[in-house]
């Protein structure tokens, strides 16, 4: 009986949370660029297409590995859904010199801000990396993921799709 209970508690939070994130905007929080420049994230656009948020670090072999991954199939994805990914370093201020570097040398074409106090992580509620969203033309986050294992790209392409349609 106390399983029971707290399986449906469980499944209840479960419920809660997922649903949540469901049609959440963008908080307005700022961001540095690689220029050290600030800019909102609220005020990020692109022409009513998806757009992907990708939190990372670079200490998270999974986060680069994921973004290095989608590196090599971004512009197809782009010319087939118009799709735009931005990779938010949540690199504090002791690693953050470290982003541009590595930004440079993976060749990503891919707009990169940097998030080192975490306001904006903490305002979507990242608590782990890599974590990614996925807003809708309307900038609405529509899906998140949490970590990342080889194939998961190729579910985040089926949800970028599925919004495109």
């Amino acid at each position: 009986m106390i399983k029971k209970i707290i399986l449906s508690i469980f499944t209840i939070v479960l419920f809660s949370i997922s649903s949540f994130s469901q049609g959440r905007n963008l908080p307005s929080v700022k961001v540095k660029d690689l220029k050290g420049k600030l800019v909102n994230i609220q005020n990020l656009s692109n022409d009513d297409n998806p757009i992907v948020i990708s939190f990372w670090a670079t200490w998270c072999k999974p986060c680069k590995k994921e973004l290095n991954t989608i590196a090599e199939v971004y512009e197809d994805w782009q010319e087939e859904t118009g799709v735009k990914l931005v990779a938010v370093s949540i690199d504090d201020s002791r690693s953050a010199s470290k982003v541009k570097p590595y930004v440079n040398a993976s060749g990503w074409d891919y707009e990169v801000f940097i998030d080192s106090n975490r306001e904006l992580a903490r305002a979507l509620g990242v608590s782990t990396v890599p974590h990614t969203f996925l807003l809708n033309g309307e900038g609405s986050i529509v899906w998140e993921h949490k970590g990342y294992i080889d194939g998961d790209e190729e579910e985040l392409y089926e949800q970028i799709e599925h919004i495109s349609e």
